[in-house]
């Protein structure tokens, strides 16, 4: 036995020791061979791998409707197919195949939402503009007086004047608020005339709304309960306040 002899000749079994061996016999000729073979380890291939790793897949992945795979309502709101899409990311992070369709799904609908928005703003412009056209000629011509300009003109200004407005209160104590009507008046004939491109058009037009705003301020301020002013607050400083407002609205919307 094959066995028996192996372990009496101990040549035989050093040289194999610490081997995994496969040993064929051979007879030949009334002489028994052997021949061992060490097993070899077979690097595995990327391709043997699963898509992924060992990242879970995404199940919906061929669902057609944008909605269905993400797993939110067809009137979800955008800040629910975000939270849907970012979760899902996290889910089946590492997986390419299912972040792609993830990320498919949630272009589509944010792609649907932005037209949405795009169609109606378009809408509620041509409603505008058709009141507009069916409106009386005296609102017509009322309206040809005023202009909007972008936002970032909109707030700018508006800055501008709620700081004169924190400046004359916090002066309020020290004296009246002369100065900053004075600054508040200037700027607004500033901004009037490079939209008209006529200096004598911007100053009317920043006066008027300059005694216009003193003369509201002056008629509904005193109807204002005391309990909601300030003790320090004086008649001249919320007049001015009040100014502030149509100097604001003169050198922004008007043209």
């Amino acid at each position: 036995m094959w066995s028996s002899s192996s372990i009496s000749n101990p040549n035989l079994s050093t040289l194999f020791l610490g081997h995994k061996l496969r040993q064929n016999q051979n007879t030949k000729n009334g002489i028994t061979y052997f021949s061992t073979f060490r097993r070899r380890k077979i690097p595995r291939c990327a391709v043997d791998m699963p898509y992924g790793g060992n990242a879970p897949t995404f199940p919906r992945i061929r669902v057609w409707d944008p909605y269905k795979r993400l797993g939110i309502s067809p009137y979800a709101s955008e800040e629910e197919i975000w939270s849907a899409r970012n979760f899902l990311l996290e889910q089946y992070a590492g997986h390419e195949r299912s972040e792609e369709s993830i990320e498919a799904a949630f272009e589509k609908l944010l792609m649907a939402s932005f037209q949405h928005r795009k169609k109606t703003k378009i809408n509620l412009k041509s409603r505008l503009k058709k009141k507009v056209e069916e409106s009386p000629p005296w609102i017509k011509n009322l309206l040809n007086f005023v202009e909007l300009p972008p936002v970032e003109v909109i707030f700018r200004r508006l800055f501008l004047f709620a700081f004169m407005g924190g400046w004359s209160i916090m002066n309020s104590a020290e004296g009246g608020p002369a100065f900053q009507v004075a600054v508040s008046l200037a700027a607004c004939i500033y901004f009037l005339n490079e939209k008209t491109k006529s200096l004598a058009r911007a100053f009317i037009i920043g006066l008027g709304a300059l005694a216009t705003g003193w003369i509201c301020g002056s008629i509904f301020v005193p109807m204002i309960p005391t309990v909601l002013i300030h003790p320090t607050w004086t008649l001249e400083l919320l007049t001015s306040l009040v100014a502030y407002v149509f100097l604001f609205l003169a050198c922004t919307f008007l043209k």
